[in-house]
């Protein structure tokens, strides 16, 4: 099926309304599924949008941008997956496998995204300053607009010209951008988590952070383990310190004993 003007401009919106809020309110949600649904239910085709935001969103379990890092745009894949595998009638597992490949350019478009708030983020921060509020405000609000684009742009070509148009675009970009654009994707999630750990109290929980990294590092001890070792060390943590005077007197009970 070729697609009417209003069913791409649905479908665009509904990718851009995705991206602009999946780091704000998701009334989406970041599931793959979700916006797949939507995307079948503009297109006529609501059981293969399902399908394959459902396809997507397997493939991704486990897979989240901790610390500013950033990873395939999963959803967007989805999004895209559904109006290949609906429009040209193929099956879902032929969508999905359409969508993961145009939806890494997402990945790309993430890292551009992330470097344009970072400098509008200063920008706020500068008018803030200067008792310029409503500047602050309006620069604030094209941050989310940058990242709808970053899911509009791919689905928009793909509703246009189709998946084998986005590839090329790919396979032409020089190697100079997509290096950049590949040391700023390492960089991100070390700025990241040093944010992260600037406002964590460091120096009085450092001998946790000092066995995480070992298990991680030295030990290749994969995430979740560490971090359900980690929940079981602040469960101990919080009921040790949760009553300080019935732990004194259990104490104090002790050393009459």
């Amino acid at each position: 099926m070729t697609p009417s003007i209003i069913q791409i401009a649905v479908v665009t919106l509904i990718a851009f309304i995705y991206g602009a809020e999946k780091n704000a309110g998701q009334i989406l949600t970041n599931m793959s599924v979700t916006p797949a649904w939507f995307v079948g239910l503009a297109l006529g085709d609501p059981v293969t949008g399902l399908a394959v935001g459902a396809i997507v969103q397997l493939m991704s379990l486990g897979v989240a941008a901790m610390g500013g890092a950033s990873v395939p745009d999963y959803p967007t894949a989805a999004i895209i997956g559904a109006v290949v595998a609906i429009t040209s009638g193929q099956e879902a597992s032929v969508g999905v496998a359409a969508g993961i490949a145009v939806g890494m350019l997402g990945l790309q478009l993430d890292v551009i995204a992330k470097t344009a708030n970072g400098f509008l983020g200063r920008a706020s921060q500068r008018f803030a300053e200067e008792g310029k509020y409503s500047q602050m405000k309006s620069v604030l609000f094209l941050g989310p607009v940058f990242y709808g684009l970053t899911a509009a742009i791919p689905t928009f070509a793909v509703l246009l010209f189709g998946a084998d148009a986005v590839n090329a675009f790919l396979s032409v970009m020089p190697s100079w951008f997509t290096t950049g654009l590949s040391i700023a994707a390492g960089i991100l999630p070390v700025v990241g988590l040093a944010m992260l750990l600037s406002f964590m109290p460091m120096k009085k929980f450092i001998a946790y952070a000092i066995v995480g990294f070992v298990l991680a590092a030295y030990l290749q001890i994969s995430i979740l383990p560490i971090a359900l070792l980690g929940a079981a060390a602040a469960i101990e943590y919080y009921k040790s310190h949760s009553n300080p005077s019935v732990n004194a007197l259990d104490a104090g009970g002790l050393e009459d004993e």
